[in-house]
């Protein structure tokens, strides 16, 4: 079973009030909702399970094949599938509870009205330590616009969250790198009411198959993640920390190491989710956590906390 090790360095911290004992959580998508984890370590020492986006109702997803491997990384083409709201409070989140997993849950809808009301449902469940908005989906309302790459529809979404969301847990936006400018972005989802920002998304993609002469995808397109998108989140996360120095950020994109991870936090994140690497490697939140209180120890710091943005300051 995989478990943390006792160390000399300090890697708790924050994101807004949620205080956590651990730097790494898990990935949205990548993990389900940490059940299946559950076999290879101890999911409640994680920092947290950010769940796979969940809507209003069952979600049977886009047409196979959903997966391709790539230079460093893959495209994935689900298409939110999932269960819906009522299975997951039943199911998933019950077992959650019950397994005193610090648990985020992530929701995605298609109109601006669809956050809301899944905001207003989870607002009612005692124990949820905060909310991950998909804001990376299409809005079927304006012929399939992506709401992250939208300064206005992106804060509409988080508005019409944060309006019913009564309670002191973070709300976080997920944002998408596929937009010209990232801090434009995390600027008017703070105006909204944000508590901090989720970054990155996986970035829009395509394989072709050129002995069929086709996209390789049932959807055609998909999104790229995996190591060969880690200097791109690098960039962006160093971006909106540098605009919003107190906005609290959630990190991820391509971390396989602890030495990454460090990356992230010097760049600016306070914690940082682990998805693609699981898939081949289940027990990587626990290692990348180990690893990166060895490189913060290598380099003399005695909390992880006192890294957070400091290649600005360099």
């Amino acid at each position: 079973m995989n478990n943390y090790q006792p160390m000399d360095v300090d890697l708790t911290t924050s994101l807004g009030s949620l205080e956590l004992a651990a730097p790494t959580l898990t990935a949205s998508g990548c993990a389900a909702a940490g059940r299946e984890l559950a076999q290879f370590g101890d999911v409640s020492s994680l920092g947290a399970v950010v769940t796979k986006s969940i809507m209003m109702a069952p979600r049977a997803g886009r047409a196979t094949p959903r997966m391709a491997e790539t230079p460093s990384g893959m495209l994935n083409s689900i298409g939110l599938q999932g269960p819906g709201i009522e299975a997951f409070l039943e199911k998933d989140l019950s077992w959650l509870m019950e397994n005193n997993v610090t648990t985020i849950v992530s929701i995605a809808g298609n109109n601006v009205d669809e956050f809301g009301e899944l905001a207003r449902i989870l607002a009612k469940v005692p124990g949820i330590a905060g909310l991950e908005v998909n804001i990376s989906c299409p809005n079927v309302e304006s012929r399939g616009q992506v709401f992250a790459c939208n300064p206005v529809t992106a804060a509409q979404v988080i508005e019409t969250v944060c309006s019913v969301w009564h309670s002191d847990a973070p709300v976080l936006a997920k944002l998408s790198p596929d937009v010209t400018d990232i801090v434009e972005i995390a600027h008017s989802v703070v105006e909204a009411g944000v508590t901090g920002v989720s970054m990155i998304n996986t970035l829009l993609g395509m394989v072709i198959d050129v002995d069929k002469m086709k996209p390789m995808l049932g959807g055609r397109t998909g999104g790229l993640s995996g190591p060969a998108i880690r200097p791109v989140a690098v960039r962006a996360i160093y971006q909106v920390h540098a605009a919003i120095p107190t906005l609290p950020i959630l990190g991820m994109g391509g971390i396989r190491t602890g030495h990454a991870a460090l990356e992230f936090i010097a760049a600016g994140a306070s914690a940082v989710s682990i998805g693609t690497v699981v898939f081949g490697d289940p027990g990587a939140p626990w290692r990348i956590a180990n690893e990166l209180g060895q490189e913060l120890q290598a380099r003399g710091y005695d909390s992880l906390r006192e890294v957070i943005g400091l290649a600005h300051h360099n």
